[in-house]
């Protein structure tokens, strides 16, 4: 579905990310994980079209992929950001319509997909209340479908379940379940070994900008002599026990 061919990116003279490459497959959940620093945030800015890479390229099906160039190669792309992306004073059918409008969406048909992104998000009885009031579960299961509102087939998801209780993180996996199980591409970047481990089909491991490994957990955990390890052992060995403060 998607090629990462030798990406890099620099700020300056830090090369944030350096000759990266992986692929993600239709229908696939991708795991991106690394340690503070390792370029993911990076890499789903180049990917979302928020950054033009240094060098490398992205592919779409076979063909040139330009998001940072090409308003309809971005059509492709759902992004759910770390941060919570919704405008307070609105209620959340205000935002979904906002952000409907923004994307594209045909006025016939956005009411329907407003519908449908209020029950992805579980806020069917909340549709009208300010995001204000708002926990913080809520916003990020509300930040996951505004980004599906557009029906794309590729989900960019940076760390989407941050500080959600578990209520909030179960509907959220589920949501994401029923949306891999549907079609959809997922990548999907996250520090939670647990998190990786129960949703993921495959996982890319990062460190200092580079893939150092790629493949099942069962492949990974083989990989590094220790089968039948859990990801965190097996992400350990890879990238090393050592604090990342920065």
């Amino acid at each position: 579905m998607l090629e990462v061919c030798d990406l890099s990116y620099a700020y300056g003279d830090h090369v944030a990310v350096d000759g990266m490459s992986f692929t993600l497959r239709r229908g696939e959940a991708l795991g991106l994980l690394g340690p503070n620093g390792a370029g993911k945030t990076t890499t789903f800015s180049c990917l979302a079209g928020l950054r033009r890479p240094r060098s490398g390229e992205l592919r779409l099906e076979g063909r040139t992929f330009l998001p940072f160039a090409c308003d309809t190669d971005r059509a492709v792309l759902g992004l759910v950001p770390q941060e919570v992306s919704l405008y307070a004073d609105l209620t959340a059918r205000e935002n979904l319509a906002f952000f409907g409008r923004i994307q594209g969406v045909a006025p016939e048909e956005l009411d329907d997909r407003i519908a449908a992104a209020l029950t992805l998000a579980g806020l069917e009885d909340r549709a009208d209340h300010r995001i204000a009031t708002f926990s913080g579960g809520m916003k990020r299961r509300l930040n996951l479908a505004v980004a599906t509102l557009h029906q794309p087939p590729i989900l960019l998801l940076d760390e989407p379940t941050v500080g959600v209780d578990p209520h909030s993180r179960h509907h959220l996996f589920a949501a994401l379940e029923r949306l891999r199980d549907g079609g959809a591409s997922l990548l999907y970047s996250t520090h939670a070994m647990e998190d990786a481990q129960r949703l993921c089909d495959r996982i890319v491991v990062l460190d200092h900008g580079r893939v150092l490994a790629v493949g099942t957990h069962e492949e990974l955990a083989a990989g590094v002599g220790e089968p039948g390890a859990d990801l965190e052992t097996v992400f350990l060995h890879l990238t090393g026990r050592s604090l990342r403060d920065s």
